[in-house]
């Protein structure tokens, strides 16, 4: 029998529904976790008092669910961008990730950070991706020793070409991961953002699993499980069998046909796939 997954899901699906509410409805509807856009909290971390992010562990606490860690990083403040040749926005947006592993490490225990973000660090101004994607290694390294005193883990994730010109593929983020050393710097999976990926995505999986700490599923369109074709009994299969202990985390992109509908519709088909 397949162990029991760990599953969480994204808040921002839950658009305007106020956040206690949001946690509520998460744990009623049988997921362990939930994973937060800090856009959805206010406009930059530093808006976030302290008394707002202890009412927030405590809305999260009280609703019987786990605290997971942050995603979509970067969508406001806008204007930021984190492999600029722009030293001081490229500073300043660095900053911007320093004050998310303060916000991830007072929010829950053991958080991680999801670092797509593929506009705010896709090459611009002339430079070739290779010098943008060691430009982002370089200043990723400097922030790890934070991450670490918090018990974040930071995730490098692999997009797609249609996304982003740096760090297309799962290999490419676990040679940042290698390069910087650090145990707060991790890698993930996406089954979304895999589409560009030239190998099964079980095998690629096992080929990397030591260095992914965090699994992302969604159908290739973008929408939730059990929505298209997306093999996920496979995918299930293969971390059950290597033992997986991590979050399993959904996330969507198209909130059309509601929140408590994708939420419920997505548990049920990947709990029937296991």
């Amino acid at each position: 029998m397949a162990p029991p997954f760990r599953f969480s899901i994204c808040n921002e699906v839950f658009e305007k529904t106020p956040f206690g509410q949001a946690c509520t409805a998460i744990r009623r509807i049988g997921y362990d976790g939930i994973e937060i856009a800090p856009f959805t909290l206010a406009e930059s971390p530093q808006q976030i008092t302290a008394e707002r992010r202890r009412a927030y562990k405590q809305a999260i606490a009280d609703a019987g669910l786990s605290f997971v860690g942050l995603h979509w990083l970067m969508v406001s403040p806008a204007g930021l961008h984190v492999t600029t040749p722009d030293v001081l926005l490229r500073a300043k947006s660095w900053e911007h990730i320093r004050r998310l592993i303060e916000l991830c490490g007072d929010m829950g225990d053991n958080g991680v950070m999801v670092f797509g973000s593929p506009k705010q660090r896709n090459a611009v101004g002339g430079m070739p991706p290779a010098e943008a994607t060691q430009l982002f290694a370089s200043e990723l390294a400097k922030v790890a020793p934070e991450a670490a005193d918090r018990g974040v883990r930071i995730l490098v994730e692999a997009l797609p070409k249609n996304q982003s010109s740096v760090i297309n593929t799962l290999a490419e983020a676990v040679a940042i991961v290698e390069q910087i050393g650090s145990p707060a710097v991790r890698t993930m999976f996406d089954t979304h953002n895999a589409a560009d990926e030239t190998i099964p995505h079980s095998e690629l999986i096992r080929r990397f699993f030591p260095y992914i700490a965090h699994i992302h599923v969604n159908e290739i369109d973008g929408r939730e499980p059990g929505t298209g074709d997306y093999d996920f009994s496979q995918l299930l299969k293969t971390l059950a069998d290597l033992e997986y202990k991590d979050w399993v985390s959904l996330e969507v992109f198209d909130f059309a046909r509601g929140a408590e509908a994708i939420a419920h519709g997505a548990l049920e088909h990947l709990k029937s796939e296991r």
